[in-house]
């Protein structure tokens, strides 16, 4: 069998080798990612006037981690609106390919009020916050990518995420 039906077959099974890999923009501080769930961890240090910086962080459950659908309602889940409307009416969502994989990428302001940690009873409580989150679609399942932190800080870093995200690859 030739190599490139090996590695067709090898896709289809679900057994391709790679990870995903990517270029940090400038002024981005890398951290020693804290589980081995965590391909990969960032602080974007905060604008003026921001309470904290934001943390970006890459998560890899192993090829599992529920579909894209499932990642952005439970994203939108973590963002309540003033105003009580539903974080879907105010998000912004867009899909896009970047080194040939499909990236479908959320962006949502509110407070922030996700699980301190899964499964704990305490939740945060962070009004003018945003969010934005992306799921990476690759041969061995998805990758996540989750950015948190004050909106202005969040807008300061807004194009270097995109870049983040448009620099992905499968290698």
């Amino acid at each position: 069998m030739s190599n490139l039906l090996l590695a067709l077959a090898a896709v289809a099974l679900g057994l391709a080798q790679g990870t995903l890999t990517f270029d940090a923009p400038d002024g981005w501080r890398a951290l020693t990612p804290t589980s081995s769930m965590r391909v990969a961890e960032f602080e974007l240090p905060r604008a003026d006037g921001d309470p904290e910086d934001a943390a970006l962080i890459v998560y890899y459950f192993g090829g599992s981690g529920g579909s894209v659908e499932a990642n952005l309602a439970r994203w939108l889940g973590q963002m309540v609106q003033p105003d009580d409307r539903p974080s879907r009416d105010v998000a912004t969502t867009r899909t896009f390919e970047a080194g040939g994989l499909p990236i479908t990428h959320l962006a949502v302001g509110g407070t922030y009020v996700a699980e301190i940690r899964p499964g704990a009873p305490g939740r945060y409580e962070k009004p003018g916050f945003k969010l934005e989150a992306a799921v990476v679609e690759t041969p061995n399942g998805p990758y996540f990518v989750k950015l948190v932190g004050p909106a202005r800080t969040i807008d300061r870093w807004s194009a270097s995420v995109t870049s983040f995200l448009e620099s992905v690859r499968y290698e």
